[in-house]
């Protein structure tokens, strides 16, 4: 009697297979608060909600000198300066006739309705602080940053599922966000199958290969702000890779493997995952990529990447990315596509929608890296972005290709 014929997993489109992950995979509703400047790349639970108008006062954008526009009736007006204003102090009371030196940031005297650059007048000496002649024409409210120009009190100024970077840091800063209460980090647990595995600085046997998945991997999901538990290279044995599974779903909320995850491939990944919990396998119509593995380990979610080192690349940054945003609440969760020309011919179409490795020229167009194996990791080093090709669709030089910058597929 013959042995059945494996069963194949209908091909299924990248956003058809993006849908049901993110329609499965639920936020973990886990929050902590934390000092905002230890808050970089972490996902705001709750709004934060300014308290102040930013700036709190009006205040000079110039270092010059503060002083009533309807003083100064003509060029070379000569103005008693009467008080010195740095940033920090508040002036007294602004005299009519007068100026007051002022310094960029310094709050405007009460009275006083424009500033004049320091550039436009002549410091001349004289009884107290000297005098001031003003050599250009002033109008009411130039150089003068309004209270409240930048926030309003009761303003949200970064919503809850924001991902934190360097300016919205500074921004929660600003209106004296002194703890933000942010998403968990996702624990999330990785591992290796395969005997033909070996650790860089580790003797290369005939028949072995360097692990280069593992760092890979590894430096995206901390780019994520994930916590990793990395649990290395799982010997190639169904009770051992039972085992690792079993250890992984005790301490992470996502299990990640690379490779044993084509169908019909011997290997005791997927009979491992269907004996500890549930495994679907998808075929995805993209290139590279294709096979992926999704599924339950106890109370962790399980996700098999392909084990050629671009396929695993590219398919973490376009499905387990977004998986992990969602972890932690993000609301967004695609990057952000970019329309440029390409300035190269790809006559070949493929029935796959194909992710390219390119890189933006100083012409601003797009270069390609002339091999595009799915095993050739020096490609995703070389490029800066991938060219979302359509499925059937060949490029001609000058076309415009939609462009997705690492920036955003790493970030």
């Amino acid at each position: 009697m013959s042995e059945a014929a494996p069963h194949r997993p209908a091909m299924q489109s990248l956003d058809e297979a993006l849908e049901r992950l993110l329609s499965t995979v639920q936020p973990l509703g886990l929050s902590e608060c934390m000092p905002t400047g230890d808050a970089l790349g972490r996902v705001l639970v709750e709004p934060v909600v300014s308290l102040i108008d930013v700036p709190p006062a009006d205040n000079s954008s110039m270092d010059g000198y503060a002083l009533s526009a309807a003083d100064v009736q003509a060029l070379g007006s000569l103005l008693p300066v009467a008080q010195r204003v740095p940033a920090g102090v508040v002036g007294a009371v602004h005299q009519a006739g007068t100026a007051a030196r002022i310094f960029t940031g310094a709050q405007i005297p009460i009275g006083a309705d424009a500033v004049i650059m320091q550039e436009q007048c002549e410091a001349l000496a004289g009884e107290g602080l000297g005098s001031v002649r003003v050599n250009a024409a002033v109008q009411a409210g130039q150089w003068i940053r309004r209270r409240g120009e930048d926030v309003k009190e009761g303003a949200t100024v970064l919503a809850a599922g924001c991902r934190l970077d360097a300016a919205a840091l500074g921004l929660a800063a600003s209106v004296g966000a002194a703890q933000l209460t942010v998403a968990r980090r996702p624990r999330v647990a990785l591992f290796s199958t395969g005997d033909e595995l070996v650790m860089p600085g580790e003797p290369l046997k005939p028949g072995a290969i360097y692990n280069s998945n593992r760092y890979t991997l590894r430096a995206m999901l901390q780019g994520l702000g994930c916590q990793v538990i990395d649990l290395g290279i799982v010997p190639d044995k169904l009770d051992a890779t039972r085992a690792a599974l079993r250890e992984a779903a005790g301490q992470a909320d996502l299990i990640i493997t690379s490779g044993g995850v084509s169908v019909g491939e011997e290997d005791h990944l997927r009979p491992a995952v269907q004996a500890e919990g549930s495994l679907d396998l998808w075929q995805i119509a993209i290139k590279p990529g294709k096979p992926l593995a999704f599924g339950r380990v106890a109370g962790a979610w399980f996700i098999g990447l392909p084990g050629n080192p671009v396929s695993s690349f590219v398919t973490f940054a376009l499905l387990v990315r977004p998986v992990i945003l969602r972890l932690q609440g993000a609301t967004k969760l695609q990057p952000r596509g970019f329309m440029l020309r390409a300035d190269f011919d790809w006559p070949k179409a493929d029935r796959r929608r194909e992710f390219l490795r390119v890189r933006l020229n100083d012409a601003g167009g797009l270069d390609l890296f002339p091999n595009q194996s799915s095993g050739v990791l020096t490609s995703a080093v070389w490029a800066d972005g991938l060219l979302d090709n359509p499925a059937g669709q060949t490029i001609t030089a000058g076309q415009l290709v939609r462009y997705l910058p690492m920036s955003e597929l790493l970030a």
